[in-house]
């Protein structure tokens, strides 16, 4: 029963979700549940690791499927090993969520579905990817296609794909080496990890991947997904699966190089590359809107991607080396009403994970940027070389060899002399000059929390 000024609530315990219509929530009808979700496999990692505490994380679209895999695994892992459904992530479902797996004092977490593979800091996680149907020689037959096909010379061509593939990822590049073994181009391919370890930081190796030219084909280390430097400019990137923010990742990291798609879904090959440019073009939209803001919103994006913490503080040094005012911001799952709440901040700047770092911003009051972009906006000219960078292990790099001042010294131009700070600048969105604000170096930080239970944003000092 409802009144004028509340509802009982009835409409939302019976609201029903579509499940049916996502592709990711449709297990083959005629695939095991064993082996379709390595029932097995995952029970011997169990055992063997003797976790006392497991938590099986899911996404929205496979939490139908939560109660079987939980029997199945209880009637297969020792006594007194405990296992825990975590129904709703903390930030996006791609990440490992160690603050939800830390409410149950959980010692392993098993993470289903599609991941984005960022380094977790604090628990050992190993991923249950699930595995899309594929032809492996239709697939084959497409690539060899494309390559036999192109007009230049490939010296060697990247295989990246969707994690639900990786199950026949072997067969794929194997068939593709003995296919054009008698050219001269190489098959670059690296395992996906299934598992996971923690670390305080980011693997090194990941930091400074070496040259393609010295790096054996067969290495199956396994490679930051979003790194630059992983191919030459005259190879070539052959993405394996659908449309999606993984696709879209690659043609912003790789704009030199030509990318393809092979759709196993509808056997389709076709150039991605000529998307790259609209792309590139609607992200330096958004750099111009940051270059206009005085106060920013550093919104925490996640809390198990290792180096999030050293990316946080770097993005305060670069907003403070500015003379520009900052907030950190942790509101979980963004959208437009929550950020609505902060009107000060003029721009917002998202900490998160590399499948979703790139926000769009056309329905948020403000712009949202990657840490990235942030830094190209900050350049005191507005020049775009077109690297883009979405990695966190990349810009910790980049910050450790940044040689720009101190925040106590006068900022230069781009010849070298003192700066005028009070000179105003021309801004490309509004086509007219506008007079920045300044603030102190040591202006004050605080820390923000947005409260779920009471829609209330809770400041707290000094963190």
């Amino acid at each position: 029963m409802a009144t004028t000024f509340s509802a009982s609530g009835e409409e939302a315990i019976k609201h029903s979700i579509d499940l049916e219509s996502r592709p990711s929530a449709q297990r083959p009808r005629c695939s095991d549940i064993l082996e379709f979700f390595e029932i097995e496999q995952t029970a011997k990692e169990i055992r063997d690791g003797d976790y006392k505490r497991v938590a099986l994380q899911f996404p929205d679209e496979l939490l139908h499927e939560s109660v079987p895999i939980y029997r199945l695994l209880k009637q297969r892992v020792n006594e007194g090993q405990e296992m825990y459904v975590l129904a709703d992530t903390s930030y996006g479902s791609c990440c490992v969520d160690e603050v939800a797996a830390q409410h149950v004092d959980a010692d392993f977490i098993v993470h289903y579905g599609h991941a984005c593979l960022s380094q977790t800091s604090r628990l050992p996680v190993i991923y249950v990817f699930g595995r899309k149907p594929i032809d492996v020689h239709s697939c084959v037959k497409q690539i060899v296609d494309l390559v036999t096909s192109n007009a230049k010379d490939v010296s060697s061509v990247l295989i990246r794909h969707d994690v639900a593939y990786s199950y026949r990822a072997g067969e794929i590049v194997k068939e593709l080496r003995d296919k054009i073994a008698a050219t001269t181009t190489r098959i670059v391919y690296h395992n996906v990890p299934t598992k996971m370890e923690p670390s305080s930081r980011s693997l090194q190796s990941q930091s400074d991947p070496s040259p393609m030219s010295s790096r054996h084909e067969d290495n199956d280390a396994p490679q930051s997904k979003y790194g630059v430097g992983l191919v030459e400019d005259d190879s070539i990137i052959i993405y394996i699966g659908d449309e999606g923010l993984t696709l879209t990742n690659i043609l912003m990291t790789h704009s030199s190089n030509e990318v393809y798609s092979y759709n196993p879904a509808t056997n389709v090959a076709r150039l991605e590359s000529g998307r790259t440019n609209k792309l590139l073009m609607r992200r330096f939209a958004v750099v111009q809107k940051a270059r206009d803001a005085d106060v920013f919103g550093i919104l925490v994006g996640t809390l198990g991607v290792a180096s999030y913490l050293s990316v946080i503080s770097h993005l305060r040094n670069l907003i403070s080396r500015a003379k520009k005012k900052s907030y950190t911001i942790s509101v979980g799952k963004l959208n437009p009403a929550k950020l609505a709440n902060f009107m000060e901040i003029e721009c917002f700047v998202l900490a998160a994970c590399p499948e979703n770092s790139l926000i769009d911003s056309k329905d948020f009051f403000k712009p949202v940027v990657t840490p990235h972009e942030l830094k190209v906006a900050l350049q005191p000219e507005g020049t775009w070389l077109g690297r883009y960078v979405l990695d966190f292990d990349h810009l910790i790099t980049e910050n450790e060899l940044d040689t720009a001042p101190p925040t106590n010294e006068a900022v230069k131009d781009t010849e070298g002399e003192e700066a005028d700070l009070d000179r105003p600048s021309f801004s490309l969105v509004s086509g007219k000059y506008r007079q920045a604000r300044r603030f102190g170096v040591e202006s004050m930080s605080w820390f923000v929390r947005y409260s779920i239970a009471y829609d209330n944003p809770l400041l707290y000092l000094g963190v």
